[in-house]
């Protein structure tokens, strides 16, 4: 019912015509741009990633409306320097993904759009507990799912039957990210092995290396494992940031400024992890929490950014969370309810 709802906003504002208007009054001065995998075939990935399509509309889309893609340190130099009413938009990619190579960068050459890439250790060395890839091949190849750390089966001979189970194991990890560990008898049981996969999804380490010298790329970091770091002691998740950077540092002997929190909510990052990246020497560290950059005065520790996929998303959905309006609807009913129990107590 809720997704019904949100749907049916979202067309009344993007039939309305007053979408302009929202952004003007809503939009921050920069977006960053979440991305992961880009997907020539949508439909066999179980619509995980984003689709070529949509990929390629939202760069069409930015430069129609007069969002300037560029690097993160030209996006942070124009915050700090240019009042001026322009907007940036900074284009990220998590996780190394081998068809960021092979899907987005013709793309992203065509635009002549800067992008950058926060790679794990793990993805390169193929050591990544990549449970979210073993996940889906488990509902890919199967009719019958059993999670026996859920202790569910899901009957899913149909399309929709498996994404939507997918979905709801992934949703019980996100509410515990020490349950990812558990699903290891799940893949051995089905005979999934993450090292294969990630052998086929990730970029090694010549390919990143070439990539790191073209003149759009830039490199970030990403931890050493794709821990959620909130779950770490604090040595040991300034260990996973420090060693992922020194680790891409001597692989690519290139500076790397930039980091994204794995998973990014605020189960898995807040105060500590920001302190941390700055500790260590990192510019900016990016999150997964829903929002855009409102001013030079942004904490550089704690960036929003706008996700862009998955199986709901469409250009509606896009040009909405552009607008702004949906991160001001949320601080709105944010702002209400604390109105609301203050009043009660």
């Amino acid at each position: 019912m809720k997704q019904v709802l949100k749907d049916s906003m979202i067309q009344l504002a993007h039939r309305s015509g007053l979408m302009p208007t929202f952004r003007r009054i809503f939009a921050g001065r920069a977006a960053i741009l979440m991305f992961h995998e880009i997907q020539q075939d949508f439909r066999s990935e179980l619509m995980t990633g984003t689709s070529v399509a949509l990929f390629e509309y939202s760069l069409n889309w930015l430069r129609q409306e007069g969002w300037e893609i560029v690097s993160f340190e030209t996006c942070l130099e124009r915050l700090a320097t240019d009042p001026g009413p322009c907007r940036y938009a900074v284009l990220t990619f998590d996780d190394g993904y081998r068809d960021n190579l092979a899907a987005a960068l013709p793309i992203l050459e065509r635009n002549n759009a800067p992008f950058m890439m926060y790679v794990p250790t793990g993805a390169l060395t193929r050591t990544l507990q990549s449970w979210w890839l073993g996940l889906r091949e488990v509902f890919r190849i199967g009719d019958t799912v059993t999670i026996d750390a859920m202790d569910m089966k899901f009957h899913c001979p149909e399309f929709h039957e498996k994404v939507s189970g997918l979905y709801k194991v992934i949703e019980w990890i996100h509410q515990d990210y020490h349950r990812a560990a558990m699903l290891a008898s799940t893949f051995n049981k089905t005979g999934i092995s993450l090292s294969a996969l990630n052998e086929a999804y990730f970029l090694n380490e010549r390919e990143l290396q070439k990539l790191s010298r073209h003149p759009l790329a830039s490199i970030g970091g990403h931890t050493a494992s794709h821990a959620a770091l909130s779950s770490l002691d604090a040595p040991a998740a300034r260990a996973e940031m420090a060693d992922n950077r020194c680790y891409l540092e001597q692989l690519l002997q290139l500076p790397v400024r930039h980091f994204a929190y794995p998973y990014g909510d605020s189960r898995a990052c807040g105060p500590r992890e920001a302190h941390l990246a700055k500790e260590i020497g990192f510019s900016t560290a990016v999150t997964t929490q829903n929002g855009q950059v409102s001013d030079r005065n942004s904490n550089h520790f704690a960036l929003p950014r706008v996700g862009v996929g998955g199986p709901f998303d469409t250009r509606a959905r896009f040009e909405v969370r552009m607008s702004g309006m949906q991160s001001a609807v949320a601080k709105m009913l944010q702002m209400r309810s604390f109105t609301s129990s203050a009043v009660e107590r």
